[in-house]
């Protein structure tokens, strides 16, 4: 049903789109998107589908597509620090701005740009001009249009995660302002996008309860001395700029006069031109859209010229049926000497039944022995496959081929956009069989397609080397590893486990004799009813369902205001040790004694590795349980194990890519860091610095890398908010050059809508440009925590392709057989276990992400034991 159905408009309406957010909105979502040659399609792609969109489903009349113009406005002029923050806009999505104009046209949809005021005054100017005659919907996502709000006018976002729709009663429900007290509340409560400062300390909710009693900025200024004393302190000071602020964030009404109704009638679109420029910018799948949209009738269309080519607006590459072989000998495999391949299993039932193979235009399916197709594949310039690791952990033959030959296609689409989460086949094949036109009957051919479409946009997002060099030379690692597997003592599991279950049941007694009386401990239900209603403890907060919280932090917050409390929180420590791992692992040791676990390269959008089935990367590593949990994974006998871990790697990495002079100089010197930074912190000698300080100083160290905020810290510290706050502000200026690194990775996100780490891995952080205040926030601290815990995973990768490659691990008979955090497990030959020690720590400590060497040692230690807990 299309929006002016659901809304009931009466009349044809008109349709006022600011085009300027919506090519920002997608040039940032979607970075990695690119013509074959490296052009950006990113902006162009989502404006299209926008558009196409709108004709289909609304079918206007009247429309206007409006473009922000060039140079300042009376805004810059009223105030020259407007907006004045804003990078450079982006030459890629500059690149952009011509198709887009020449898009909108072929569509047959007016366009504005409006040259002298910004499109939002364009927009309002317009809307305020035809409401009256007509019903107006604004299709935008900046809040300064909710000013044009009306009885005849709503303003709507079809392309957020969730459509947006915005009437006046909504509107006045929501703010209880009228629109055009709008600006009043913008003025007070700033807008960090365009620089405007507001009312410093005043915030959205302290606004709205000021605004519930006074109706304007004039009203708050001539009945100042009516606000509380805090608030009062923040106005006076400002109670003529705000004014100025106002009028900044107010829309003009009389902008674009000599755009009239006439020009904004839409036209016929021209299928030719529109045709011409899908195919031209590689936008195979609004292609097919448009050519579905033009023969079903539910857009209207210029009529053909004589000379233009009949049929669908594929041109010449029209629609392929794809019978499932298309080898001329059926019963042949596909010639793939020197040629690229692709290799696709076919499932039934999860079990592999065939292979869909593929070279040229050739594909069959071939269900004989691996080792024969492996052998088959073995000679083709390069293997595409949807999982390589699956295919080498399925059968040994696999590993004939060249590692380097293989292209991983769900690797390659994990490193353009490393936020999808699902890289398996049946979405690859449903995302890229659209674009590229590709039946899923065909999944070799359409792999093959697939690998040269994703090589085009890694080497267009310069992504290709760290494909090529690191990525894809990790798969074997992994595999052999996973292979490989790590031993386990049962009996120590046993033992363990019935220490465990006996602390268990004492703490249990504890925990009901401190309540006076049985119930359930693992019931959240029952255990808030004890802790807020029997004992009247304080509550913190409630779950999404309204329920009264119980999580963990809510309760280490109470921790000491009732014996109960530290008697449950002992007792989820311990049933998650017994029901994570205490009880399930051992069901999944195999024959040989061992675990083998799967370890996730696409899982994270940092890079880091994390591991599943069973998940290695959570066991305990602190205090006596973590180190009683290691005990229980041992080394075969007749063999050692060997833990080399870096040493504060990430804090390392921070040194390096800050250039923070306290920090570089620590690491040189081979110092405490913590210890060093609270003597800044604390203006205290290093040898005077106490316990807590360092524990505080270790706190926010480590802190910031993760993006932690006042709050957290205050939590963490359990110290005041305003503490905290100050305690963060203490240490940006005695450690000046990292707030200029936090603050350049933030204007490096804005301004190309990513981040890089040393080896080159991007992660796209779209919401660095959210008007949501959380949103961005989270932006900036994922692109923080990116560099920093990227550049670590890249390390910790690069060091796992140097052991496993070395000749002279390879000599004493290691193998590397586990990875957690910062940590490469080797299981060696006893006698051999020193020099390998020696020789893994060397490797570790030389690594070179991106070929550069840090301007810091990356130290190492390394330990040797029968089980991982003496070792490490």
């Amino acid at each position: 049903m299309s929006l002016t159905q659901r809304l009931g408009l009466r009349g044809e309406p008109l349709w006022l789109m600011d085009g300027s957010a919506f090519i920002f909105r997608g040039f940032y979502a979607y970075q990695s998107m690119q013509r074959s040659d490296g052009f950006p399609t990113n902006a162009l792609f989502i404006v299209t589908r926008i558009l196409l969109r709108l004709l289909r489903e609304e079918r206007p009349t009247n429309f206007c597509f409006v473009l922000d113009g060039k140079g300042p406005t009376f805004r810059h002029e009223l105030f020259p620090p407007y907006k004045m923050q804003r990078a450079v806009t982006p030459e890629p999505l500059v690149q952009q701005l011509d198709p887009i104009k020449r898009m909108v046209r072929a569509l047959g949809l007016p366009l504005v740009v409006s040259d002298g005021c910004e499109a939002d005054d364009c927009i309002a100017s317009l809307a305020a001009r035809h409401r009256a005659e007509r019903p107006v919907v604004i299709v935008g996502t900046d809040k300064d249009l909710k000013q044009c709000l009306h009885d005849n006018v709503v303003l709507w976002d079809p392309a957020a995660k969730e459509e947006k729709l915005v009437t006046l009663a909504d509107f006045t429900a929501e703010t209880g302002l009228a629109p055009a007290r709008w600006p009043d509340f913008q003025a007070v409560i700033g807008d960090s996008s365009d620089n405007i400062p507001g009312i410093p300390g005043v915030g959205p909710k302290t606004a709205e309860k000021i605004f519930k009693d006074f109706g304007s900025l004039e009203d708050i200024r001539d009945r100042v001395g009516e606000l509380p004393e805090k608030l009062r302190a923040k106005f006076e000071p400002h109670l003529e700029t705000m004014f100025l602020y106002r009028q900044l964030t107010t829309l003009t009404t009389d902008a674009c006069p000599e755009v009239t109704l006439p020009d904004l009638a839409v036209r016929p679109l021209d299928p030719a031109e529109a045709g011409a420029m899908l195919r031209e910018f590689e936008l195979r799948q609004l292609t097919r859209e448009l050519s579905g949209m033009i023969e079903n009738g539910s857009v209207t269309s210029a009529p053909r010229s004589s000379g233009q080519v009949q049929g669908s607006l594929f041109g010449d590459e029209g629609r392929r049926a794809d019978p499932v072989n298309t080898c001329k000998d059926p019963g042949k495999l596909p010639d793939c000497e020197g040629v690229a391949a692709a290799v696709v299993p076919v499932f039934d039932n999860g079990v592999i039944t065939a292979y869909a193979v593929a070279a040229g235009d050739c594909e069959s399916r071939y269900s004989g022995p691996v080792d024969a197709l492996a052998r088959h594949l073995s000679g083709a310039a390069q293997v595409a496959a949807p999982d390589v690791k699956h295919l080498l952990r399925t059968d040994p033959a696999w590993a004939g081929i060249d590692p380097a030959r293989w292209f991983d296609l769900g690797l390659a689409a994990y490193l353009l956009n490393p936020e999808e989460r699902d890289y398996g086949w049946p979405r690859l094949a449903a995302r890229w069989g659209d674009e590229l036109e590709r039946s899923s009957g065909n999944p070799g051919l359409l792999a093959l397609e697939m690998a040269g479409a994703l090589s085009g946009r890694l080497a267009g997002a310069q992504l290709s080397r760290l494909m090529r060099t690191l990525e894809m030379p990790l798969i074997p690692v992994l595999a052999d590893m996973e292979a490989a597997g790590i031993a386990v003592d049962l009996d120590a599991f046993a033992a363990f486990l019935r220490e465990v279950q006996g602390e268990l049941d004492r703490l249990t007694r504890d925990v009901y004799k401190a309540a006076g009386g049985e119930f359930n401990i693992r019931s959240s239900q029952q255990l808030a009813e004890l802790l807020f209603g029997t004992l009247g403890l304080p509550t913190g907060g409630k779950t999404k369902g309204g329920q009264t919280s119980t999580a963990q932090d809510v309760l280490e917050k109470l921790s000491g205001r009732h014996p109960v409390v530290d008697a449950i929180l002992e007792f989820r420590k311990l049933e998650k040790l017994r029901s994570t791992y205490l009880e399930p692992l051992p069901r999944l040791v195999d024959g040989a004694g061992r675990i083998h676990t799967t370890f996730n390269q696409l899982a994270t959008a940092t890079g880091r590795l994390s591991s599943s089935n069973p998940n290695l990367q959570n066991i305990p590593v602190r205090g006596d349980l973590g180190r009683r949990m290691r005990t229980c994974f041992t080394a075969a006998p007749g063999l050692r194990l060997v833990s080399a871990d870096y040493s504060q790697v990430e804090l390392r990495v921070l040194a390096h890519m800050s250039q923070d002079p306290t920090l570089l100089a620590a690491f040189r010197e081979g110092a405490d860091i913590h210890s060093r930074t609270a003597s800044l912190l604390y203006d205290v000698a290093q040898d005077q610095v106490s316990t807590d300080q360092r524990r505080n100083a270790k706190t926010i160290n480590f802190g910031l890398i993760y993006g932690m905020g006042p709050q957290k810290l205050a939590q963490e510290l359990r110290i005041p908010l305003t503490e905290a706050k100050a305690f963060i502000e203490r240490y940006f200026s005695k450690l000046q050059k990292l707030r200029e690194f936090y603050d350049e990775a933030e204007t490096t996100a804005r301004e190309l809508g990513y981040v890089t780490t040393m080896a080159g891995r991007r992660r796209l952080l779209p919401e660095i440009h959210s008007e949501n205040t959380q949103l961005k926030s989270q932006a900036r601290r994922q692109a923080i925590n990116t560099l920093i815990q990227g550049s670590a995973a890249d390390i910790i990768k690069l060091a796992m392709l140097a052991a496993h490659a070395d000749p002279d691990l390879r000599a004493l008979n290691a193998r590397l057989i586990l990875q957690v955090h910062d940590e490469l497990l080797l299981e060696v030959p006893q006698d051999n276990a020193p020099a390998a020690g020696e020789r893994l720590a060397a490797l570790m400590s030389g690594v070179r992400p991106g070929g550069i060497a840090l301007d810091v040692p990356l130290a190492v230690d390394w330990g040797q034991g029968e089980n991982w807990g003496v070792a490490h």
